[in-house]
This record gives structure tokens, C-alpha cells and sequence, in this order.
């Protein structure tokens, strides 16, 4: 069922208030270095103070993106279940409350670190101010949110501190992809009567709500974020020290044991063979950071307020991956397409829809043809929700 187009002016004269809160890779990342080693001659080891490292794309050259990603991994703690910098690594999330920092990922305003940008500037244009009636919540995106306890704590005194900075207006909270869940768990932690307080809908973008088969591909192969420059093979190795790479695997709520997800001459694996797909592949850390976070890709109860989903779909976007011969799991492989939004894949982004009828609260669900993962962020057409 289309929803009605959430418009912002029945609200006046006090305009309802937002929350930008972004997904995977969507938040500045500063670093401050006291490190004892480097893994290169030309890498800083101290710095006095914090410096952008994402989005840096001076960071990203050869031979220096090896100083970045010993600076941008984690170290994962069999022990305590939990990761952390490098040592001699100290980071931090700038800008929570402000949207700058959600808007442009790369301070320099440089044009593959725009973000929310164009939605900002679009509810500028309607009597939105930054800061006031619009905020941004920007978090680790490396981690789960089994490492994001006090980001949820810090985004309840936002939505209540908005909420009063507006007459005692309701929030919205837009959130893309990774957003999306990580909004469900912080609704999930909230009792009713404070939601149906303080919020005043939830707005989805590409959220990735039974993570993707994209996850799966990031942990073979690497992703080069669409750019020409960056190579896959580099890139995984800071990638697959994230947690939240590991929550964003397919969830067994989406996918069953009859879907294979990598096909190799050997062996199929499926959502139920996780642990030997990393034993396979040699990285068992990343079967650990799997059980840390498996809870939380299980976790879908209805989040108890009305709920916009929107996303693209009608672009091709990896359904399996295939090896072929004896080239599992050094080789390149293959793969096979699906529908999606190029990196969620359809059933994901449409998991939204298992709410309508667990909630009193209206489920609104829009999906827009050929629309990809970021474009969303840069469409006329849905921004105009």
C-alpha cells in the first residue's frame, strides 16, 4: 500500500523536527596517534592531534592507505568479546547533535564524501535549521550494537533535547541502511509511552533489515566503495575487522537453508554454515564477531511507531557467489544477481513489511525502480517524502 507522502507542512507553525541517523561508513571517523611502530616508514606515528581518517581520500593513496588501515582496524578480544583500535590508536566520532559531519563524510566538502547533503539542503529550503530542528547522530559504524551502548543512551537525551528545542515536538528519525537496524534496536530499548512521546515516525532508507549478501562478498574479496582507485583486495583488510560487517550477513529470519549463498565445487554454504565458511576461509575472528552480534540480526519485533519504509529495486545486486574449480577462496569468483537496491538485496530491504499487522502503528512501504543504495540520498523524488 503506497503511503501517503509524509509531508513536513501539516506541522507547522512548528516544523517536525529530524534525526538524521546514517548507516554503514555514513560518520566521520577522527584518530589520534601515539603509536610505538608503524607498518611503513611514511606513516605517522604521533600526531598531537585528531585528524579526519574517514572519509580521507588523500588517506586512501597507495602505500600511505597501508598507514590508514592499520589506523582504521579493529583488534578483536576473544576474551572480553569486544574490539578495539590498534594500539597507540585513539578515535572518535565528531559532531553528534550537528549534521555537518553526517552531511559530508569528508570535512573538505570533497564530492564522493557527500552524504546527507542533499536532504539537508532540501529541508533547509523548507524552514528546517541545522542544529536545532534538523540534528545528525553519527556512531561507530565499525561496530555492532553490542559496542554502541552509550550511542544509544546519547541518542535518547538527543530525541528528548530536539523534542524540547521544538515546542515539544515529536521526531522523526530518518536512518539509511545500517541506520535502519540500528534505529530498530534503540526503538526495541524504549518503552511505549516514551515512543509514542517522542517519536513521531520512523523513515527507512535502504535499510538493510536482514543484512545482505554483499556482507558475504566484503568478507572474500573486499569492497572498493565504487571507486576507481581504491583496490578490493586492500580494502578487505580493514573491512573484515568490523563487527558490524559480521551483523550484516545475511539473517536467518530472511534467507533459509535452501538458499546458497556461496557456491564452491566443494561445498554450498548457507545462513546455517557460517562457522565453517570462516573456518574455511581462514578468519575465524569473524565467526566470533558473528556470534557476538547473530542476537541482534534475530532480534525483529515491530518497533512500536509508524514506520515509512522506502528503496530502490530492479538493480542487480550479488545473490550468490560462485567459485569455480579449485580457486575457493584465494580466486576472484563469480556472481549472480538478484533484485535489490545494488547492495541490499530485495528481500532485506523489504523486511519492513513483516510489521504490517504487529503494530497498531501504520506500516508505510514506497519503492522506487532502478533507484541504487546511495542514490536514495540524492533522489528528487523520495527526498520529497
Amino acid at each position: 500500500d503506497s503511503p501517503p507522502t509524509l509531508t513536513v507542512e501539516p506541522f507547522q507553525p512548528t516544523l517536525t523536527p529530524i534525526i538524521l541517523v546514517p548507516g554503514d561508513g555514513g560518520s566521520q571517523v577522527e584518530a589520534k596517534l601515539n603509536k610505538q611502530d608503524a607498518v611503513h616508514y611514511l606513516c605517522e606515528k604521533k600526531t598531537t592531534d585528531f585528524f579526519n581518517i574517514w572519509l580521507n581520500m588523500e588517506l586512501l593513496v597507495p602505500v600511505i592507505i597501508d598507514c590508514w588501515i592499520d589506523n582504521m582496524k579493529l583488534v578483536y578480544d576473544n576474551v572480553t568479546r569486544t574490539t578495539s583500535n590498534t594500539p597507540g590508536v585513539k578515535t572518535r566520532i565528531p559532531g553528534f547533535g550537528n549534521t555537518t559531519s553526517v552531511e559530508w563524510l569528508d570535512p573538505s566538502e570533497a564530492f564522493p564524501g557527500a552524504y546527507f547533503k542533499d536532504i539537508a539542503n532540501i529541508l533547509i529550503t523548507l524552514g528546517y535549521q541545522r542544529n536545532v530542528s534538523l540534528r545528525g547522530a553519527p556512531y561507530d559504524f565499525r561496530k555492532a550494537p553490542n559496542e554502541n551502548g552509550d550511542y544509544f543512551v546519547k541518542l535518547k537525551a538527543l530525541i528528548e533535547e530536539t523534542y524540547s528545542m521544538n515546542d515539544n515536538t515529536p521526531v522523526l528519525i530518518v536512518a539509511h541502511s545500517m541506520g535502519g537496524p540500528m534505529s530498530l534496536h534503540f526503538l526495541h530499548m524504549q518503552s511505549t509511552s516514551w515512543k509514542q512521546k517522542y517519536i513521531r515516525a520512523l523513515v527507512a532508507l535502504s535499510g538493510a533489515w536482514g543484512g545482505s549478501v554483499k556482507a558475504l562478498k566484503v568478507f572474500l574479496v573486499g569492497d572498493d566503495l565504487g571507486s576507481y582507485v581504491l583496490r578490493e583486495s586492500v580494502m578487505k583488510e580493514e573491512q573484515i575487522t568490523s563487527p558490524s560487517l559480521a551483523w550484516l550477513m545475511p539473517s536467518g529470519l530472511f534467507w533459509n537453508a535452501h538458499d546458497v549463498l556461496v557456491q564452491t565445487s566443494k561445498k554450498n554454504y548457507t545462513v546455517n554454515d557460517f562457522q565453517q565458511f570462516f573456518e574455511d576461509i581462514d578468519y575465524t575472528v569473524g565467526w566470533e564477531m558473528r556470534k557476538d552480534v547473530q542476537k541482534y540480526s534475530l532480534e525483529f519485533d515491530a518497533p512500536g511507531v509508524e514506520v515509512h519504509c522506502l528503496h530502490g529495486i530492479g538493480v542487480n545486486t550479488v545473490e550468490r557467489i560462485v567459485y569455480k574449480g579449485d580457486n575457493f577462496p584465494d580466486g576472484y569468483p563469480n556472481f549472480l544477481y538478484g533484485d535489490g537496491d545494488g547492495t541490499v538485496n530485495r528481500r532485506s530491504l523489504e523486511g519492513c513489511l513483516s510489521w504490517q499487522g504487529k503494530q497498531k502503528e501504520k506500516i508505510y512501504h514506497q519503492t522506487f525502480p532502478n533507484l541504487n543504495h546511495m542514490k536514495i540520498l540524492h533522489d528528487e523524488g523520495d527526498i520529497s517524502f
